[in-house]
């Protein structure tokens, strides 16, 4: 009885003329702009952890399936092991405020601790890898010169070359996220060479502009829980540089309103509603 009555409820709201419907997700910093390579691996084989960070927004709530991020990969023998995926709020949500002062300013960075990771050694991430170019060099980096203050501008260090690799993620376990503003944090352990986040024009000329579109951040272990900015604080200068990273989301969020039915379908389901009534009407006349 309960399933003939949860159909008959379906079907009676599709012959209202609608149906549910998600809408798919894409956003996306569009390709490499070669102006800055962000290191950004996790603490694994011996190597300090770096986080760089840049931000997105959603208007509702959505379900990421997937991303892709490309960077550069250095040494000519480096191999892949684990890729991490983290997903930060916007400071000072998730975080101890008011900060502890050893950088310039907290505000606008990503909080102090991570809202969702997922990782390739939990079998919650699958990833695999597309080179794009044997070699590439990007005009500036960032790997060791990450400080506190007042050491914090270093001007980068210089140009850095290797492979320019795209890698696509899938999450098993999809991240769920409501309407707010994110970071995405990508991390690359690499054996033999190092994986650097490539930067991509800011503000967003070919992917999906939105605002505010806040800047690249990065730390390592060492700074942590705080962040800096990798070209206002970092790189510096009179007029400092600010990038975006190079990655994009794809995944569902829910349509903004029921989606019309068609109306060719209308006639068939009209005589399967009419089929089930008949059917219970059938079965409490039986049962007399």
């Amino acid at each position: 009885m309960r399933i003939r009555i949860v159909l008959m409820s379906l079907l009676g709201s599709a012959l209202m003329g609608t149906i549910a419907a998600a809408a798919p997700f894409t956003f996306s910093t569009d390709g490499p702009d070669g102006r800055m390579a962000m290191a950004s691996r996790p603490g694994i084989g011996g190597k300090t952890e770096i986080e760089a960070a840049d931000d997105f927004v959603l208007g509702a709530q959505t379900q990421i399936n997937s991303a892709t991020f490309t960077g550069l990969l250095t040494g000519g023998a480096s191999f892949v092991g684990a890729v991490d995926v983290e997903i930060y709020r916007v400071f000072p949500l998730d975080s101890t405020s008011p900060p502890d002062g050893r950088v310039i300013t907290r505000a606008n960075s990503p909080s102090d601790n991570a809202l969702a990771t997922r990782d390739s050694a939990a079998g919650n991430l699958n990833f695999s890898t597309s080179v794009l170019a044997t070699s590439l060099t990007a005009s500036n980096s960032v790997l060791n010169g990450i400080n506190p203050i007042p050491g914090q501008t270093t001007g980068g260090e210089g140009a850095v070359t290797g492979r320019e690799v795209q890698f696509t993620v899938t999450f098993t376990t999809p991240f769920i996220l409501g309407a707010d503003h994110y970071f995405f944090v990508p991390q690359v352990q690499v054996t033999g060479g190092e994986f650097y986040w490539l930067s991509s024009a800011k503000p967003i000329v070919g992917g999906t502009p939105f605002a505010p579109d806040l800047q690249a951040w990065i730390r390592n272990a060492s700074l942590a829980p705080d962040w800096e900015r990798v070209g206002t604080d970092i790189v510096g200068g009179t007029t400092p540089p600010t990038f975006n990273g190079s990655f994009s989301l794809n995944g569902v969020t829910p349509a903004a309103g029921p989606v019309p039915l068609p109306a060719a379908l209308w006639p068939g389901l009209a005589t399967l509603l009419g089929v089930t009534v008949v059917a219970g009407v059938g079965r409490r006349t039986t049962a007399k």
